[in-house]
């Protein structure tokens, strides 16, 4: 269940395997078979991820529960694109300014 969080969250942060696995202390090998659900992650590897992207523990046990439900990429999505949208309706709205000034 928490492979797929836990990679989204190695991604999210730019770093390869190698480079994580370098800074919470464990093998690029065994990032590999936890983010391919190969592996299961202790509570230890859990609080190492949580410290490391300093985070709550609970939040990220709930995104990774959240992460595993079917919908969670297409809400994803929709989040991501409705951010996006408001973001430039506000660029849009500084550059009308600017040019009034």
């Amino acid at each position: 269940m928490y492979h797929r969080a836990l990679r989204l969250i190695r991604v999210y942060h730019d770093l390869s395997q190698a480079q994580l696995a370098e800074k919470i202390g464990i093998s690029k090998s065994y990032i590999s078979e936890l983010e391919r659900g190969h592996k299961k992650a202790s509570i230890d590897i859990l609080e190492k991820y949580a410290s490391f992207f300093r985070i709550p523990l609970s939040s990220l046990l709930l995104f990774a529960e959240e992460s595993a439900k079917p919908d969670f990429v297409e809400k994803s999505r929709v989040a991501v694109a409705n951010k996006v949208l408001k973001m430039l309706d506000w660029l849009a709205t500084v550059s009308d300014t600017e040019k009034n000034e």
